[in-house]
């Protein structure tokens, strides 16, 4: 048990980060507003998963600046105060970074492809040669990450209704683009439930209970469906995080404001713990990212139509017990990331 911070972009056009104490009972108090240098998409929606990004580390934050093109990155002090160290281009409208023993790959969307950077005490520094297209202009990627252990970068197609994969080489490299369809359509936020299940959101906009959420078995860069769309009866899931030890995955549902939990069973399978495992308001829109802190002791989700982080404790069954709601943030605000 420990104290530690969590941290949010206001994603405006001169986007910042604005950083919360995490007391050892969950409780959040403002520390800091901290600019980025950046600009923000400046818009209601930043439609992906990890705009906000802490090194595997915990020593740096990487944020996107979807509006300038860029990425900024900060040192995290022990109290979770933040020190800019650096920004640096990355290609048109980033919106999802993710970082493996110092190798970092941003995605970009404007045109639909990932890059890579080596991580340093001064920021971001290039590697040639690591501009990789995704599989079609249309992608419309969604998230970027490293598969447990980094031998694959895993990136959700929602255009093509697909997920691609490259493997990673030692020296971070990517090898040759893999594509496979999606169990369901949209396939959009993601995580990893031990070391080689992947938890996919399907966050396909449709009548109310078609919302769904996946799983795959992945071996190096090969995805092999498990669960295809295990339907939660609630609207539009769009985020996911999975418990450290791989037992539960939460997503968050967009469209009306609940929390689902999935229990994750031996060889990857999905079941449906609870679908309203924590609420926010019932029926209200804009429930978005979501992070667990604290070894998974605490679940934390951005409801940014209402400007405010809430958060649960997190039980031994999966359950979640309300722990508080923190407001003042703007509806620009996306990606949530917590030590």
């Amino acid at each position: 048990m420990s104290e530690g911070a969590v941290f949010v972009q206001t994603n405006q056009a001169e986007n910042a980060v604005v950083a919360f104490r995490r007391a050892d009972d969950g409780g959040l108090t403002r520390l800091a507003t901290v600019e980025t240098g950046g600009g923000g998409a400046n818009a209601p929606h930043l439609p992906s998963q990890g705009s906000v990004t802490l090194s595997e580390d915990g020593r740096h934050l990487l944020v996107v600046n979807a509006g300038t093109g860029d990425v900024t990155v900060f040192g995290v002090g022990a109290d979770g105060a933040l020190d800019a160290v650096g920004r640096t281009p990355t290609g048109p409208v980033p919106r999802s970074v993710a970082e493996h023993d110092g190798i970092v790959y941003v995605l970009n969307t404007g045109t639909p492809g990932v890059v890579g950077f080596r991580l340093g005490d001064a920021g971001l520094e290039a590697m040639l040669g690591s501009e990789h297209a995704l599989s079609s202009p249309e992608a419309d990627p969604a998230q970027v990450g490293y598969t447990p252990g980094g031998a694959a970068l895993i990136v959700t197609e929602r255009g093509t209704d697909s997920i691609t994969s490259f493997p990673v080489a030692s020296d971070g490299a990517l090898g040759d683009l893999r594509n496979t369809p999606s169990s369901g359509p949209t396939p959009y936020g993601f995580a990893f439930a031990g070391g080689g299940t992947l938890v996919v959101t399907e966050a396909f906009r449709a009548e109310k209970g078609a919302a769904a959420t996946s799983s795959y078995s992945v071996d190096g860069a090969e995805i092999t469906p498990v669960t295809r769309s295990a339907g939660n009866g609630r609207s539009e899931i769009c985020w996911a995080v999975a418990t450290p030890d791989g037992r539960y995955a939460y997503t968050t549902n967009f469209a009306d404001g609940a929390v689902s939990c999935y229990r994750i069973a031996d060889g990857g399978g999905l079941i449906l713990e609870d679908a309203t495992a924590g609420v926010t308001e019932d029926g209200r829109v804009g429930l978005r990212d979501e992070c667990l802190a604290d070894g998974g002791r605490f679940l934390y989700a951005l409801d940014a139509d209402s400007g405010s982080i809430f958060g649960w404790a997190v039980g031994a069954g999966g359950e979640l017990t309300p722990i508080g709601s923190w407001g003042g943030l703007p509806v620009t605000s996306a990606g949530l990331a917590a030590t």
